[in-house]
């Protein structure tokens, strides 16, 4: 089949004449058979039904004004943007096809990439681009064992969103060296399905815990959105909106108050001529790119061998927040971030696992993916990072698009319901726990 777009614009709730025949006809069934009458492919690829994929009617909604109002549970009308050209709209409703693939669609120009679209517009592709695009990324995602370990992994699922936890040791996005990471391996989470889930916030490759992706793109773009308005309104008054999010930590050492507010701005400082960067709160000559950063604490245990248990809630969410907040502001780095806390591991002394420790914490297995399940404690020489998202709680999001997608001018967000998801700590994290509290004993 000859890789082109066609569109279909509606003007005033009717189908105007335009050059394209299809666009008189009212009917899906009339215009398929027209769309497929006007494909240049063989007589067997004319002969195949539904191969045209319909993409959603251009809409120029404002994600950013309609996350501020979900954030705020406040209702009104969402302002509308700018328009798009054929080609961004084409990128932002199939994130998943490569740029190759994209380019290719507008060759022959029955629609250009540079024509503005207008509210209603409807752009169709062809299916076997976008199956050939899908089964490329699927094709390698024929692992039984592989893909039944990350659908274990969901804690909640529904037409907008994923949630995970995700297990320590593997990173959320790929990179050099990187072969498996969740946003390569997202569409494995889906069956059937021309979209692959989206990241919308990130976990640190060490770090644990729950992990949201949308479904799509729309559900993406909110989420995103969302995040982002959370930091700006955290900034603004401090006050806590509807996402929330809850991290459990060990630290090492005590804080010399029981809870309290850090407001501490972040600083990037690069190392070895630029070739790598930590961040900092003490800024100097060679900081770059300085955020502010909040972070709420409280204490949940101390413990007499030195170690005390955290809960921490990022009012921001910036690059390793809290595990600088934790070394540098409180002076109590993670157990097992060796990046901000390397000088208070250099006399780590593993604890002895007491007799009365339940024997499936102690054992240690192979999972996909290269992952270990168990090891790591602070029984071990050296302990992973202690710092796992336990709790976040959530707008509803697929009740807030459904809001959006109506015909409803006046969307009232006031309502929605708050969904709460909570991750069980990790193996390593379940036994420093365990073997801290029979210390104590």
């Amino acid at each position: 089949m000859a890789a082109f777009l066609l569109l279909r614009r509606q003007v005033g709730g009717a189908l105007p004449r335009l050059q394209q025949p299809y666009a008189r006809l009212s009917t899906a069934a009339a215009r398929q058979d027209t769309l497929d009458a006007g494909c240049t492919g063989s007589k067997e690829d004319r002969g195949n039904k539904n191969r045209w994929r319909e993409l959603p009617p251009f809409a120029p909604l404002d994600i950013t004004a309609a996350a501020r109002a979900i954030l705020r549970g406040k209702g009104g009308e969402a302002e509308e943007t700018s328009s798009s050209t054929a080609i961004r709209w084409v990128r932002r409703c199939c994130p998943d096809l490569p740029a190759s693939l994209v380019q290719k669609l507008f060759r022959l120009r029955k629609v250009s990439a540079k024509d503005y679209l207008l509210p209603g517009d409807t752009l169709f592709l062809p299916v076997n681009i976008q199956e050939s695009s899908v089964a490329e990324k699927t094709r390698k995602f024929d692992n039984r064992n592989e893909i039944d370990f990350l659908r274990s992994l969901e804690i909640y699922k529904d037409k907008a969103i994923i949630v995970i936890n995700k297990p320590p040791g593997m990173p959320v996005q790929g990179g050099v060296g990187i072969k498996n990471s969740i946003d390569v391996l997202a569409p494995m989470f889906e069956e059937n399905s021309s979209e692959a889930p989206r990241l919308v916030h990130r976990l640190d490759r060490d770090c644990s815990g729950v992990l949201v992706l949308g479904r799509t793109q729309l559900s993406a773009s909110i989420l995103h959105a969302i995040f982002r308005e959370k930091t700006a309104d955290a900034l603004a008054d401090g006050t806590q909106q509807v996402l929330q999010r809850k991290y459990v930590a060990l630290v090492i050492g005590t804080p010399r108050h029981s809870k309290g507010l850090l407001s501490a701005p972040l600083a990037k400082v690069l190392l070895q001529d630029g070739k790598s960067e930590r961040l900092t709160v003490k800024a100097g000559p060679n900081t770059t790119s300085v955020q502010d950063a909040l972070t709420e604490y409280r204490v949940i245990e101390s413990c007499p061998q030195g170690f005390t248990w955290l809960e921490l809630f990022p009012l921001t969410g910036r690059k390793h927040q809290l595990r600088v907040h934790c070394a540098e502001v409180l002076g109590t780095p993670i157990v097992g971030d060796y990046k901000y806390g390397r000088q208070a591991h250099q006399n780590w002394s593993p604890l002895p696992a007491p007799q009365a420790i339940e024997e499936e914490l102690l054992k240690k297995r192979r999972l996909p993916f290269g992952l270990v399940l168990g090891g790591g404690s602070v029984v071990e020489e050296q302990p992973q990072l202690h710092l796992h998202c336990k709790q976040m709680v959530l707008p509803d999001i697929s009740a807030a698009v459904q809001g959006l997608q109506s015909e409803d001018a006046d969307r009232d967000f006031s309502d929605l319901e708050k969904l709460s998801f909570v991750a069980p700590l990790p193996q390593h994290m379940r036994l420093s726990w365990e073997v801290l509290k029979s210390v104590n004993k």
